[in-house]
């Protein structure tokens, strides 16, 4: 994944970056991104208001890193070495289990809310939202999913257009009724669904 925090300025401490962006994306979600404070943001994290404007030159390449970290915690939640190519329903059903525990966060749910409702009015923020988001997990899966096909386990011609299907399975009639704030299905459904899914996808790809 292509790295949003500039070189010059990076802080030594992961930890503090790691703040910064936990306490960005909460301000973010609570208040939307016009009305999101750098200055609440510096109190919530430790760092100085300056500082945070030296890593992130805007509010929206803070939005955008603030974005990046919650997709890494897709694939950050997964063991290492976990995701064996020669046996893709054990890590088909992991990257779907880490990606549903996201996607049916709060943080993630009301992101989406977020950039539902000011699309047109915040276009880069928008394009920043889809690239460092969907697009990004995308080609994480998309990865996988070309060792897999190297190591023989699966059969794929465009890696990214499989992703994208895989991924799509999980947008089904339960995620939106989380999305309108109908409910979150039980975590017996959820396993069902990902099993159900990974089931579907290998029978269109295994070998």
């Amino acid at each position: 994944m292509e790295n949003n925090v500039p070189k010059r300025g990076r802080p030594r401490d992961p930890e503090r970056l790691k703040r910064v962006l936990e306490a960005a994306a909460q301000q973010f979600l609570e208040h939307g991104l016009e009305r999101a404070s750098v200055e609440a943001i510096a109190k919530a994290s430790g760092v100085s208001k300056v500082t945070i404007y030296s890593y992130f030159p805007t509010k929206e390449a803070l939005f955008e890193a603030a974005v990046a970290s919650c997709t890494e915690e897709v694939f950050a939640s997964i063991p290492r070495g976990a995701l064996d190519p020669r046996d893709p329903e054990n890590a088909l059903t992991l990257i779907g289990k880490a990606f549903l525990q996201l996607k049916r966060s709060d943080k993630a749910v009301g992101t989406f809310r977020l950039m539902f409702a000011v699309t047109g009015q915040h276009a880069e923020a928008c394009e920043a939202f889809y690239r460092q988001g969907p697009e990004e997990l995308i080609h994480q899966i998309a990865d996988y999913l070309r060792t897999a096909a190297s190591a023989g386990s699966l059969s794929i011609r465009n890696a990214d257009e499989a992703a994208d299907q895989f991924l799509s399975l999980f947008l089904g009639s339960a995620d939106i009724r989380v999305m309108l704030g109908l409910g979150k299905p039980k975590a017996s459904e959820d396993a069902r669904l990902i099993k159900a899914n990974v089931d579907l996808f290998l029978r269109a790809y295994a070998k």
